[in-house]
């Protein structure tokens, strides 16, 4: 049973604002009121910020057992590589939301609250950002991705970086997932021996493991989904364009969107209210202020009363763990309706799809390499990254090549017609798919099963795919995808999927939110070093 710090702490919690605002704990009391609550790893970004604002918790006290459960189990211990560095002003960012709440200042459930961020998202500091490359390994901007500045402002406290599939696993098709040239391979906690998927491997691995009360992936089809649904936790990709894309290493305008990565459909929907939000400088975020709100509002147990749920079964599903779902969301009584998904063209999707993220990839990134700072990295194209790679193979290239840079390489640019039909194409036929499932079958959401249970790492091997996918098609049209634990499948997690129309984010943390408290299916990690020593 997770713990309530509302009851643990009792009398604590029910002292008035203005009693606490004027003399919050000191950082010794915290630290016992937090001990008395359990291990920092069980509790939810919910329940820290329900302490912080009664005044039984500090950020200080909670931002330094985070740093201890990092030193403990990403260090040493288990070591699973999830955390690239943290820092060096977290604890001070902390005292500073401790010292706003001694004026009588408090932000919002993110205030004090320390998360992580994935190594491709700016961050102001002297940590670079290498989205896993050496070849950025001076990219410290000293700026924050305007995701980030909304965090803050919000009084999230930024506590390191997580490791990442390097350059968000568009290097090479025989790629590792979880390994990158600067962070290493991240290790799955449920399995020591298996994948963390990627590309957003180590938010994924951290927000299992406690390692902070979230953190921050990103994804262009597959990232924020696959890494939460193989460690067990929340994954959201918001609907490309409600969160600013600006300062965060790119592959795809067209695809690409940051979300949060957490323990519950609660700490991800406190997380998106915080980050969404219209960007003048990102052109795709321009809908945003007009459909952002409090993601976190109306999220109830009761919430699949009146929802009709559109169902997508993949035929290499876990069919009995897939059939427990839908009961589960029949208790909280939705309607089901089955869908027939047998007419989608998946591979004329995939092949246009590819072709997009090729010529995005190398045009988007030579825009980012050459909008930084002068004089942190001389590259300033893609083919100079690969020149850097080349010349560094003993670091680079010891595990994988880098063929998929080398199409992308080849691609003639933006305006290339085939780029332009290959971008038509496989958008209209993604979202004319999905807009037809929901409008023909009258389904406010459609679920399936977002993910196999990850597979044993080989580096310089690939990796070994197995079960079914539901990223692609929200991924290409642009639409929500949330993905919340279903269970365990061969002893592995698996999370079920809830994909939603354009800009209903807020219908889909409905649904998956009710789901998960029907469900209760996440479970705690042990880290054992296979599933056979479990």
């Amino acid at each position: 049973m997770r713990l309530n710090i509302a009851l643990a702490l009792g009398c604590i919690l029910a002292l008035p604002a203005s009693a606490w605002i004027e003399a919050p704990p000191s950082m010794d009391q915290a630290t016992a009121n937090l001990a008395k609550t359990g291990p920092i790893e069980n509790l939810e970004l919910w329940q820290l910020a329900e302490g912080i604002e009664n005044g039984a918790l500090n950020s200080e006290a909670i931002t330094a057992a985070y740093l201890a459960r990092i030193a403990a189990v990403d260090d040493s211990g288990p070591t699973l590589n999830a955390v690239i560095a943290t820092l060096p002003d977290a604890v001070d960012q902390a005292r500073a939301m401790d010292a706003e709440l001694r004026t009588g200042k408090y932000r919002g459930p993110m205030h004090g609250i320390p998360i992580l961020v994935k190594d491709n998202v700016e961050v102001a500091g002297p940590i670079a950002t290498t989205a896993g490359s050496l070849a950025l390994a001076g990219n410290i901007t000293n700026r924050d991705a305007p995701l980030i500045a909304r965090l803050r402002e919000a009084g999230a406290v930024i506590l390191g970086k997580t490791n990442l599939s390097e350059w968000a696993n568009i290097r090479s098709d025989n790629s590792t997932s979880g390994w990158s040239a600067v962070g290493g391979l991240t290790r799955n906690p449920h399995a020591l021996d298996r994948n963390s998927c990627g590309s957003s491997s180590g938010s994924g691995a951290a927000a299992a493991a406690g390692l902070a009360a979230a953190a921050i992936g990103t994804e262009t089809d597959g990232s924020i989904t696959c890494p939460a649904g193989v460690s067990g936790v929340v994954g959201f990709k918001p609907t490309v364009g409600l969160v600013s894309r600006r300062f965060v290493v790119p592959i795809s305008h067209s695809q690409d969107t940051a979300g949060p990565m957490t323990r519950s459909v609660r700490d991800a929907a406190i997380m998106l209210t915080a980050m969404a939000g219209s960007d003048p400088q990102d052109p795709a975020t321009a809908e945003a202020d007009r459909w952002r709100g409090n993601y976190a509002a109306g999220l109830s147990v009761d919430g699949l009363k009146t929802m009709r749920i559109g169902v997508l079964r993949a035929p290499n599903a876990d069919a009995a763990l897939f059939d427990a779902a839908m009961a589960k969301l029949k208790d909280g009584g939705a309607e089901i309706i089955m869908l027939d998904g047998s007419k989608i063209d998946r591979q004329k999707i995939g092949q246009g799809e590819f072709k997009v993220l090729l010529t995005e990839l190398k045009a988007d990134l030579a825009s980012y390499l050459q909008g930084l700072p002068d004089g942190l990295v001389p590259h300033k194209t893609l083919a100079d990254i690969m020149a850097f790679n080349t010349a560094n193979a003993d670091r680079e290239l010891q595990y994988f090549g880098q063929d998929t840079f080398e199409a992308a390489e080849k691609e003639k640019g933006l305006d290339d017609p085939a780029y332009l039909e290959a971008l038509a194409t496989s958008r209209s036929l993604a979202t004319n798919a999905l807009n037809q499932l929901f409008a023909n079958n009258k389904a406010d959401v459609i679920i399936a099963q977002t993910n196999g249970p990850a597979w044993v790492s080989t580096l310089g091997k690939g990796d070994a795919f197995a079960g079914p996918s539901a990223s692609q098609l929200p991924a290409v049209a642009g639409f929500p995808h949330l993905t919340v634990p279903m269970g365990l499948s061969s002893g592995l997690p698996v999370g079920l999927s809830f994909i939603g129309p354009k800009w209903h984010d807020h219908m889909v943390l409905k649904a998956g939110f009710a789901y998960e408290q029907l469900s209760k299916a996440r479970v705690t990690p042990t880290f054992p070093a296979t599933l056979e020593s479990k």
